[in-house]
């Protein structure tokens, strides 16, 4: 196959592609239609015609029939009065009136023949264009149902062009939802472990944290040694903090502690406090 060949076949096959797609099956169908419908007019337009060739050859068969009979009765006349001659060329006249009468009734039933042909093929096309356009509007009813159910199962399967850009947009927001949440886990993780400085006040180094971590375990066991002594169930911490002006409130000192006990605690407490108050 030579290149100018190949070239013009990829050339036909890509039209042929392009009209498929441009194609709608409902526009070519009222197309045809229509030239139905102009067809079945030029064959009306046709007997229309026929009929009037046909009319106009009766018009003259009457006008020559009348002059035949005026010349038969001239002649007639004309005998009456002695004029044989006169009577003999009237005749003669009124002979060859008949021969075109005769031609004109021949083309007059040729005439009628075709009309008659032409009213039966356009009751036949008529028919077919009735019978078309019943087609065609079914047909059209079923092609647009097929596309709308077309639509909507591809809207449902979701391989619609529309929500095919929907779904991308929901895949690109949950996307930037799920980076947004890894990234500020990872930078509360590094905050918490101090790899990154917290600069809203709240600023924690690993001394701090430590120190922390050791004060509130050493709370948690002078109070329940506290609690104990409150009890009646050992005696008082060495070490216990003074409770807060809500504690004071919430939990009476018991009666059996000894005032002399409170000094030494209260001592102690401050030489507990004073090493944090430099923090």
């Amino acid at each position: 196959m030579s290149v100018m060949k190949r070239l013009s076949l990829i050339f036909r096959s890509k039209a042929n592609n392009a009209l498929d797609k441009m194609e709608d099956p409902r526009e070519t169908l009222d197309y045809s239609y229509q030239r139905q419908l102009e067809l079945l007019q030029k064959v009306r337009r046709g007997v229309a015609d026929v009929a009037t060739s046909r009319k106009r050859v009766e018009l003259q068969i009457n006008q020559i029939e009348a002059q035949s009979r005026k010349l038969e009765e001239q002649g007639r006349k004309a005998l009456g009065v002695g004029r044989e001659d006169l009577a003999r060329e009237a005749l003669t006249r009124r002979g060859s009136l008949q021969t075109q009468i005769a031609d004109l009734r021949v083309q007059h039933d040729n005439l009628q023949a075709e009309e008659e042909k032409l009213t039966t093929a356009s009751h036949r096309l008529q028919a077919k264009v009735d019978s078309f356009r019943t087609r065609k509007e079914t047909i059209k009813a079923t092609y647009t149902a097929a596309e709308a159910q077309t639509r909507i199962n591809e809207a449902f399967s979701g391989i619609s062009e529309e929500m095919g850009d929907v779904g991308l947009a929901i895949q690109r927001a949950e996307d930037k939802t799920a980076s947004m949440q890894a990234r500020a886990g990872a930078i509360d993780e590094l905050l918490a472990s101090g790899a990154l400085d917290d600069f809203s006040g709240q600023r924690g180094d690993d001394i701090q944290a430590e120190l922390d971590r050791m004060g509130g375990g050493h709370d948690v066991e002078l109070e329940i040694a506290r609690m104990k002594a409150e009890l009646g169930q050992g005696p008082a911490p060495q070490g216990a903090i003074t409770p807060g002006p809500a504690q004071h409130q919430q939990q009476p000192q018991p009666q059996h502690q000894q005032p002399h006990h409170e000094q030494p605690q209260s001592n102690q407490t401050q030489q507990l406090r004073q090493p944090g108050e430099g923090l």
